[in-house]
């Protein structure tokens, strides 16, 4: 264990608020005023902490008790998992691309990818604002004329996945965020929140210590 940086010791006294503790190399997150929640984002419900048009936002999801914010975002017609919270440098770990931490996508799109076209989305797809490449596409399975697939990203402009899907000549009907790096949860109902526990916050920092290659 550490303290700003230097080995701690035993029966040493420490403010959470005011020193950086970690284990391991990792962030230990013990200060009382931050707050971390998961949430299941619903379609139509907005990813921002206010919306001037007056639709539901995320943070409405979550408890008042302390100001929270959206990590990253889901557009209005997408769903999934999002992080909520106070914590600043956990913030910008995991929405800056150097550090890549990655995100898992379900997609129901129109038609059946061929391996071709999957190959593409991982080489790298011409979208009108720069290259667009998925880590890892697969196909989990066939629904008539439909396919589930699933999409792991490392970074997350606007709209992308849909974009890259329609790229390759597959609309996307619907598209579901299910992991953020570690964190999974198979059970949260959409619009359903419930706080961080202290292992998933730093195994959130763990997956956002080393910068992305």
């Amino acid at each position: 264990m550490s303290v700003d940086g230097r080995p701690a010791h035993l029966g040493q006294k420490v403010d959470p608020e005011q020193v950086s503790i970690t284990v391991d190399g990792i962030p230990l997150p013990v200060a009382p005023d931050l707050r971390y929640y998961l949430v299941y984002k619903p379609p139509g419900v907005v990813s921002t902490a206010a919306d001037t048009h007056g639709r539901p936002t995320v943070v409405d999801l979550v408890p008042g008790d302390v100001r929270v914010y959206p990590v990253g975002r889901l557009d209005i017609d997408s769903e999934g998992l999002m992080v909520l919270t106070n914590d600043g440098d956990l913030t910008l770990r995991l929405t800056h691309p150097r550090y890549g931490v990655p995100k898992t996508y379900v997609a129901l799109v129109d038609g059946v990818p061929t391996p071709g076209e999957l190959h593409r989305l991982v080489e790298g797809v011409e979208l009108d604002d720069a290259v667009a490449r998925a880590e890892s596409a697969r196909i989990l399975d066939r629904l008539g004329g439909r396919s589930l697939v699933e999409i792991v990203m490392r970074e997350g402009r606007k709209r992308e996945v849909r974009r890259m899907f329609a790229a390759v000549g597959h609309e996307v009907e619907r598209l579901t965020r299910v992991a953020i790096g570690p964190l999974v949860d198979r059970d949260l109902p959409p619009g359903g929140s419930r706080p961080l526990t202290l292992e998933e916050v730093r195994a959130l920092y763990a997956a956002a210590t080393e910068p992305a290659s």
